[in-house]
């Protein structure tokens, strides 16, 4: 345990020059480029190859959580601009699925952009589609604040004022606003459930030519949902692992894709995306869990930012036994989604259990996720990352991709 605690996030930074981050994306999806690395070689490819790159008869898992149009922006008399980012439910509802369907008001955590010039009193603007929605700041929280939503349409939900008034929450990195054409081009052509206020980028380059390639190459595919959360991009503050905070998202996994993870965990399991990755390292972890006498009840299970560190390495589970305790437990609830919430934080040196190939873009330095790749890959991301700096590759969120083999350990 203490080895993680004291890792220091200095050694996991690289220096990302401001025009190697890519402000839109490609005009076409899969013509990004794509980064091959497996056994200590690293060369350039096209993402249109991707299929042929991936071992047959394998497993590909992305995430099909859907971006919320999550940016309200308030002009005040006085010509002051409020923006309201909307992060998670704070009202009585926390389910995220069930917050978004709230109908005549509802309440979330939210930033609060020039919050200042907010002092009292209500804003209003009208939507699209001539709705009035007014918002009150409430209770102030450590890095925002509750806002109360009220809307004077009582068969429009939530999610639909947001879809209709609000814009897409591009990352703080992109410095241009959010245009038209990002509620397409910053949504998977697969996302499905709203919930995200940063897309799942591994997913972005997909398209259903390629989705056609990996049937063709006998690859099965499946869908996990995890909902990311504005502290994905969070920069580690803290000098060392111990005094980070994770941040927490909510998932959810159908018994199909339990189905086919137990078929496949004796082959190859690809996973799209770092989202993906938490979410099939949160299954193996309630699925220890589980076995050891774990309970939980209609909110769901939980899975802790240092859990899997505190558990002895000796007497854990293959995937195959982990992924067979969840089934059981869904089986004999009769449950055929279970959902839950998860900080599980991957650092260098943790087994990954799940996954032996991982799609994903290139991470900001000081990040989570940039440790994760380096818990996949060992040292050598440090090799993928100048590799991709001398080879014009483009960077983050509408960036190129890579394809990283699991180093063993």
């Amino acid at each position: 345990m203490e080895k993680f605690t004291r890792i220091s996030i200095e050694d996991y930074t690289y220096d990302l020059p401001v025009e190697r981050i890519a402000s839109y994306p490609l005009e076409k999806r899969d013509e990004s480029a794509l980064l091959f690395y497996r056994e200590g070689i690293t060369e350039k490819k096209s993402f249109q190859d991707i299929a042929k790159l991936l071992p047959g008869e394998s497993l590909v898992v992305f995430n099909n959580t859907k971006v919320v149009q999550a940016r309200l922006l308030f002009h005040k008399d006085t010509g002051a601009h409020i923006e309201i980012f909307c992060l998670e439910p704070a009202g009585e509802i926390k389910d995220i699925q069930l917050a978004f369907q709230e109908k005549k008001n509802s309440s979330w955590f939210c930033l609060v952009g020039n919050a200042k010039k907010w002092k009292q009193g209500s804003l209003s603007i009208k939507t699209i589609n001539g709705l009035e929605l007014k918002v009150t700041k409430g209770e102030r929280l450590k890095d925002g604040y509750v806002v109360h939503f009220q809307w004077n349409n009582e068969s429009v939900s939530f999610a639909e004022i947001l879809e209709d008034a609000g814009k897409t929450p591009l990352p703080p990195y992109i410095s241009r606003n959010a245009e038209e054409s990002d509620k397409e081009r910053y949504q998977t052509i697969f996302a499905r459930h709203s919930g995200s206020v940063a897309a799942p980028t591994a997913g972005l380059h997909f398209t259903d030519k390629v989705l056609k390639d990996l049937r063709e190459n006998n690859i099965e595919t499946t869908h996990v949902t995890l909902h990311v959360g504005a502290g994905t991009f969070k920069p580690v503050s803290t000098q060392t692992m111990k005094d980070h905070d994770m941040h927490n998202e909510q998932i959810m996994i159908s018994r199909h894709t339990m189905q086919l993870l137990k078929k496949h965990c004796e082959g190859e399991i690809i996973s799209v995306g770092t989202t993906s990755l938490r979410t099939l390292e949160s299954i193996y972890w309630l699925g220890v869990k589980l076995k050891q006498g774990y309970a939980f009840g209609d909110d769901g299970f939980s899975i802790s930012q240092w859990e899997p560190y505190e558990n002895p390495g000796n007497n854990l589970p293959d995937p195959e036994t982990a992924v067979s305790n969840v089934l059981e437990y869904m089986d004999e609830a009769g449950l055929d989604i279970i959902h839950g919430e998860t900080s599980l934080i991957i650092l260098p040196g943790y087994d990954v259990k799940m996954a032996s190939i991982l799609v994903t873009n290139f991470h900001q330095p000081r990040s989570t996720l940039l440790l994760l790749v380096a818990a996949f890959v060992g040292d050598d991301w440090k090799k993928i990352y100048n590799f991709a700096l001398s080879n014009d590759f483009r960077f983050l969120s509408y960036g190129d991709s890579c394809l990283l083999f699991k180093t063993k350990n």
